[in-house]
């Protein structure tokens, strides 16, 4: 526990405590126009059917423009793409306010949620993305970097709690409206703040240029006991024209305008710069994850409308927002807890031991029947929530390209919007038709599948299989773990 504390220190040491502050406020409203416009649109208009449309608009544009602004972020950079989407998106999250309390249209609302969600910022990939890049230019081992992102991940889980949370007090106390004007400032004031901490010069879209994520072949692999016979790539990722060390002790090339790669000091051989467009292709293994986050995306809406379903045939459905909180709440514990795993278990086998767990752990849902039973059925399944979505994202920052991070990372979210909101209109009438148990049934159809994902060998290449599974040195023995 006291490694685990000294790690996350190390974390917040990257940024600085404003970033992290900042960059959880300002990923606030992502979790409560969802539910906020559901409820203004039903109060306003008096209609579930206009509501619903208007939160699958919200839900379609995140899905679609996501991992565009991701892509964008990674070109011009962070600040100029977070400070026009943040601005953007208030004014349309205040329009949507505007819009609903004068009761205009359903097609004007649609219109508007759509344009809402495009514009959502992506914080929580991009501050991912900012935190590797801090990560990386400090010469951290993967022990760090996967710390960093369990952190991030954190970050998201109890945004997810407390941003429906405060919609459903605000709702409570006041009006729906309330929510969604607090998320519209949120928007502006912390967003720009994201857009505007000193941390962003880290990301220069020049340097990415310069410096694809370079594959260094190190020919003292077999002296170091590889069993394998083959020669361990490690992947650099400079976001500065000057080399960093990298996580072996060596310092990794640099590359100067104009001129071709450095050799490394350690003797090690860099691709040359003719090599971009290959490098700069998705690795087929990112396929599978999206397909696995979007799956995940569906076992939330599964959940959520198993849950809502049953609260309401017990004839509690208060009770609907407490469970998913709860489950929320040790879904973020779960992933402050794996600072604690050691590095040598890798992030393949991670994914594999949490896609295992889904299953197992979702299985109960299908014979609960009661509010006592639900709560420990459901707080106990959060507990392999994080750790799947927090390993997908680290195999993520490992495999892709540097110049598609913040792409990469906006897809994942975007993928769990999408099949989030899926499993809602299709759990949610399964649930209708045959009961809470139909829609807990297609939670534990998506874990069988994301399993398959996990375990078939198909969704990683022999290059991206090493990437993963192979951990540095530095990496495999950090520094004051005692592993």
């Amino acid at each position: 526990m006291i490694a685990a504390t000294a790690t996350y220190r190390r974390v917040m040491a990257l940024s600085g405590p404003m970033l992290p502050v900042v960059s959880f406020l300002g990923r606030l409203p992502t979790a409560m126009c969802q539910l906020g416009s559901l409820l203004l649109v039903a109060q306003t208009s008096g209609s579930l059917a206009t509501a619903g449309l208007v939160g699958g608009a919200l839900a379609a544009g995140q899905t679609v423009g996501g991992p565009l602004l991701g892509r964008l972020a990674d070109r011009p950079g962070q600040r100029t793409v977070v400070l026009a989407a943040c601005w953007f998106d208030a004014f349309a999250v205040a329009a949507l306010v505007a819009d609903a309390l004068a009761r205009a249209g359903t097609l004007p609302l649609a219109l508007i949620g759509l344009l809402a969600g495009a514009a959502v910022p992506q914080i929580g990939p991009l501050a991912r993305t900012r935190l590797v890049a801090l990560a990386h230019r400090a010469g951290a081992d993967d022990r760090l970097i996967n710390t960093a992102l369990s952190f991030e991940g954190t970050l998201d889980e109890t945004s997810f709690v407390l941003g429906p949370a405060l919609v459903g007090l605000s709702a409570t106390v006041a009006h729906p409206a309330v929510a969604l004007a607090l998320a519209a400032l949120l928007l502006a004031v912390c967003g720009s703040a994201f857009a505007l901490h000193p941390t962003v010069a880290v990301l220069h879209p020049r340097a990415a240029v310069l410096h694809p994520r370079a594959e260094v072949l190190d020919p003292t692999a077999g002296a170091r006991g590889s069993t394998t016979g083959a020669l361990p790539m490690t992947a650099a990722r400079p976001s500065t024209t000057e080399a960093f060390p990298s996580t072996t002790g060596a310092p990794r090339p640099a590359v100067a305008a104009g001129g071709p790669p450095a050799p490394a000091a350690d003797g090690c051989r860099a691709k040359a710069p003719e090599d971009r467009s290959a490098r700069a292709r998705m690795p087929r293994a990112v396929h599978g994850m999206r397909a696995s986050m979007a799956l995940q995306g569906v076992i939330f809406g599964a959940c959520q409308s198993g849950i809502t379903a049953l609260t309401e045939r017990l004839h509690q459905p208060a009770q609907a927002g407490l469970v998913y909180a709860a489950m929320g709440v040790m879904s973020a514990v779960a992933g402050l807890a794996l600072a604690l795993v050691p590095a040598r278990i890798t992030l393949p086998t991670r994914w594999r031991a949490a896609a295992v767990a889904l299953v197992v752990l979702s299985v109960p849902l299908l014979f609960v029947r009661s509010l006592w039973a639900l709560y420990p059925v459901v707080v106990v399944l959060g507990v392999a929530f994080a750790p799947h979505l927090i390993t997908l994202f680290g195999l993520t920052e490992r495999l892709v390209p540097a110049g598609r991070l913040a792409e990469s990372m906006a897809f994942l979210t975007s993928a769990v919007v999408g099949g989030q909101a899926l499993a809602l209109a299709a759990a949610g009438r399964l649930a209708e038709a045959h009961g809470p148990s139909a829609a807990f049934a297609v939670a534990v159809g998506a874990a069988v599948l994301i399993l398959c994902l996990a375990l078939g060998r198909h969704p990683l290449d022999a290059t991206a299989r090493q990437r993963a599974a192979t951990p540095t040195p530095a990496a495999a023995t950090p520094a004051g773990s005692g592993r």
